[in-house]
This record gives structure tokens, C-alpha cells and sequence, in this order.
């Protein structure tokens, strides 16, 4: 039972992902494993949770059946108090048609706002690592009375044109601008050579939420997205307050990992985010108890290490075994087999990943169950990789769910 505000979460997790390709052939972005033990969304629904947002929505629609099953068989609650999480699934419920979009996704869900009857209503995105309090940013909202609170964080000006960028009023608070991929990002009143990105996520008061995408599905010119059609429309009435992220204080943070936030939507982020964990003093700490990152635990036995085999640097999920190979920054997953005189450096290995001997596998992604022979080399010779398998921008290489290396 929630006690002060009634607030319900919405979590948007319809997404296809398809930068993230071959990792969403078959699943939905927020589905896609990471670091080892979770998925994506766990890390939004463990800040939910921790948080003591406690009723929960998932709306799904692209590929959703893994995601709907982790978040079934994993995220379970106690129902005497009235808690849940559930998926919610495209249902048609205003005609033949999908969600056309994250606004039209919400719009077509609002029995669960009506059915809750809610004063706020915390939408998140599903497919970003970080920590952090969502309350604080309820608690935000609540103060300064505005029909939406977005939450920012400062990121430098040089980078900020990747992402939608936040211009605030002299107060530094009243939202002025919501501008996507500008040449020029503005900067931040009192750290002008940063810039607020939007992370995506949003508090709102329920019935202004309502009244807007009552207004945006009268649109015929909208596309019906909740960062670029919505929020607009709450900045253009003066509206929309900036909540900066790094003033969420999260209970065990390290000076290090304190403010982390990861947009890991193309295949160097997503990589590029397994190896912030690795290091002695990781620049996101998974071990942190005060502020767990929950997720469903598959009962293997503990990881072992025979005939010389050894890992640096690196993280070896349950269930796995290391025999006789060299593991070295790398994040491998649970029930892994490298098998004898085997090179694994700089990749991310998911789990069922059978490594043959004297295979060589660099700076690369493996899917779930992917094969890589005897002798078999995967990012030693680019161009070669490139013929065969997924090659990002950054030389990642990429084999998708299932694939057997060639030699």
C-alpha cells in the first residue's frame, strides 16, 4: 500500500532496437542481455523498486515474448499490499492498429491509469544502465507543480548533439526548449560548457499527462512520441521542469559510478558499457548492496577454473568453465565453455557460448548460444570478419543468437 502520493510507473519497453542488430533479431531491445546475469530492463525496474514504486506497468509490442516471460517469471511481487509489475501487450483497444509510437502506446494503455487513478505517473524508458532514485524525482515534480518534470543529465556540449537537449529559462529549471540533435547544444546556466540531455525519463501530474495525449491524438501531424511530440507541447505552455540527475543521491555509490548513465543504443555503446564493468575500480559497480540491480538468478553451480585457466580483469557468470584458456577484460556470462589454449579479450560472451580450443575471440560480441570451433578467429582479421558476420563502426564484431563461427 502506497502511502502520501498515489503514483503509478509506466514502463515503455515496445521498442525494436534495430541498431542493436543482430542482438534484436529475436528479441526486444529491452530484453537483451548485459552484464552477464541481467537484461536491460532490469535495471529501470530495479530503480523502480528500490525506489518503493511498486506497481508497475510494461507496455510490450516488438518481439516481446522472452521479455514478457522475464518479466513474468522474474519480477514478481507480493500481492497482498497490492504491488505488481506486469507486461502489458499491444491490445488494439482503440481500433485494428499498433502502437504508432511511445505517446499512442500510453494513449492506448490509459485503462491503467483510470483503473489505478493515480496523481502522478512516472514513465521511464527500458533500455538504459544506470542508478537511480525515481522518488527524489517524484518528489521534485510534486514541489515545483508543473505538468511535467523531465530528468537531465549533463553531458558536454561537445557530445550533446547526439541526443535531444534540454534548454532551460533564466531560473534554470523552466524548460524553454526541447531541441533534437541541435548543431549548437545550448549550454547549462551555471556550467555553460555542458548541456542537459534528456534521459528519457519523465514524471508527470495524471491529469495534464491525460489532457495531452487527448490533444496529440487530435493531431494529424504528429507522430505520436512522447519526446517529440508531448513534451514539446508541455514547453510550448511553459510547463515543463528540468529535474538534473546529478543531484539523485543513491544509497552506496561510489565517487566513481556516482551520475552513470548509459544510452546503449547501438552496438559500440553496448559494448562500450561492458567494459566500464571490468575494471579494479569499475566505472559502473554492479557490487553495489545498498542499491541492488535485481534480476532472476538460473541455478548453476558456482564458475571454475581447471588446467590453468584464468580470467583478468574480467567477470565469469555461474555455471561456467574456464579450462585451460585466457580470459582478459571481458564479460562473460553464465554457462560458458572456453575449452584449452583459447584467447577471449576485450568481449562480451552471453550465456551457452561453447569457445572451442585454440580458438581466438577479440574485441567481439557473442550471442546466446553461438559456437566458435577449433582454431576458429573472430576479430583478428576485419575484413575478413566483415564477409561473414555483423561488423560495427567501432570493429566490433558481432555473431547473433545461435551462429556457428567459421574457421
Amino acid at each position: 500500500m502506497q502511502s502520501g502520493p498515489k503514483v503509478l510507473a509506466i514502463v515503455l519497453a515496445g521498442g525494436a532496437g534495430k541498431r542493436l542488430l543482430p542482438l534484436t533479431a529475436d528479441r526486444a531491445k529491452p530484453a537483451v542481455p548485459f552484464g552477464g546475469t541481467y537484461r536491460l530492463i532490469d535495471f529501470v525496474l530495479s530503480n523502480l523498486i528500490n525506489s518503493g514504486l511498486r506497481r508497475v506497468c510494461v507496455l510490450t509490442q516488438y518481439k516481446s515474448h522472452s521479455l514478457d516471460r522475464h518479466v513474468t517469471q522474474t519480477w514478481r511481487m507480493p500481492t497482498l499490499l497490492g504491488d505488481y509489475i506486469t507486461p502489458v501487450p499491444a491490445q488494439q483497444r482503440l481500433g485494428p492498429r499498433w502502437f504508432t509510437g511511445s505517446a499512442d502506446a500510453i494513449l492506448q494503455s490509459l485503462n491503467l491509469i483510470v483503473d489505478e487513478s493515480p496523481d502522478y505517473v512516472v514513465v521511464f524508458g527500458a533500455d538504459h544502465v544506470y542508478r537511480m532514485d525515481p522518488m527524489q524525482m517524484v518528489s521534485d515534480h510534486i514541489d515545483s507543480g508543473a505538468g511535467v518534470t523531465i530528468a537531465g543529465i549533463r553531458q558536454p556540449r561537445a557530445l550533446a548533439h547526439q541526443f535531444g537537449v534540454i534548454d532551460t529559462g533564466p531560473d534554470g529549471r523552466t524548460i524553454s526548449q526541447f531541441l533534437e540533435k541541435p548543431v549548437d547544444p545550448p549550454g547549462i546556466i551555471d556550467d555553460p560548457e555542458s548541456s542537459f540531455v534528456s534521459m528519457g525519463n519523465y514524471v508527470f501530474t495524471t491529469t495534464a499527462l491525460v489532457d495531452a495525449l487527448h490533444a496529440d491524438a487530435a493531431n494529424e501531424g504528429s507522430v505520436h512520441d512522447m519526446g517529440g511530440d508531448i513534451i514539446p507541447m508541455f514547453v510550448e505552455q511553459g510547463d515543463a521542469r528540468v529535474y538534473d540527475f546529478s543531484s539523485n543521491e543513491v544509497p552506496g555509490s561510489t565517487d566513481r559510478d556516482r551520475g552513470y548513465w548509459r544510452d546503449v543504443g547501438t552496438l559500440d555503446a553496448y559494448h562500450d558499457a561492458h567494459m566500464d564493468l571490468v575494471s579494479v575500480h569499475p566505472i559502473f559497480n554492479l557490487y553495489n548492496r545498498d542499491w541492488p540491480i535485481l534480476t532472476h538468478l538460473p541455478p548453476y553451480p558456482p564458475a571454475k577454473f581447471v588446467e590453468g585457466g584464468n580470467a583478468h580483469e574480467s567477470m565469469v557468470g555461474a555455471g561456467s568453465i574456464v579450462s585451460g584458456a585466457h580470459v582478459r577484460n571481458s564479460v562473460v556470462s553464465f554457462d560458458v565453455q572456453i575449452s584449452g589454449g583459447a584467447y577471449v579479450d576485450g568481449s562480451v560472451v552471453m550465456p551457452g557460448v561453447r569457445i572451442g580450443r585454440n580458438a581466438v575471440v577479440r574485441h567481439a560480441i557473442l550471442d546466446k548460444n553461438v559456437i566458435v570451433p577449433d582454431g576458429a578467429q573472430i576479430g583478428v582479421d576485419t575484413d575478413n570478419d566483415r564477409e561473414l558476420y555483423t561488423v560495427s563502426d567501432g570493429g566490433i564484431v558481432v555473431l547473433g543468437k545461435g551462429v556457428t563461427a567459421q574457421r
